[in-house]
């Protein structure tokens, strides 16, 4: 594995909770005009998306609550107010879960992953594959952020 991978992602998610570190709990929660979630959401996003891409895919368990997965994965969207205490553990989870995936991926527990295509039409084989996938979504929800957040925060 090339660390310098995992490495990108980590750096990408203290990127991300420092650019809003400062938004308020409405101002996370306020979905701009033209998008159907909010940064919150966003958040939780990328903690969901990680479970499913390096561990759902590879037949091993969540290693986060099943809410934080079923809340925020592929094809949700906010259905409720997301209150500090809950944003306060996805940010959290957002390094924590990239530290579990650096200590079990020498264990061998993804070496069976699977083939799938992602919807943006990338075949993905293994779960290099997969954490190199991960770094380039993780690059779109950043953008989505960002732009979030000139909307909200005026």
């Amino acid at each position: 594995m090339n660390t310098n991978v995992i490495n990108a992602v980590i750096k990408t998610r203290q990127y991300l909770i420092e650019q809003i570190k400062d938004l308020t709990i409405e101002e996370l929660n306020t979905i701009p005009d033209g998008f159907n979630n909010n940064i919150a959401w966003n958040l939780g996003h990328l903690v969901a998306a990680q479970q499913g891409i390096c561990y759902i895919r590879a037949g091993a368990k969540l290693v986060v609550e099943e809410r934080y997965f079923s809340d925020y994965r592929p094809g949700t969207k906010p259905e409720r107010y997301i209150d500090e205490k809950e944003i306060d553990e996805i940010k959290k989870l957002m390094l924590s879960t990239i530290d579990t995936l650096k200590a079990d991926y020498p264990t061998g527990m993804f070496s069976n992953y699977p083939e799938w295509i992602t919807r943006y039409g990338v075949a993905i084989a293994s779960i290099d594959e997969a954490i190199q996938f991960l770094l380039f979504h993780e690059g779109l929800h950043s953008g989505t952020i960002g732009s979030m957040k000139r909307l909200v925060n005026r």
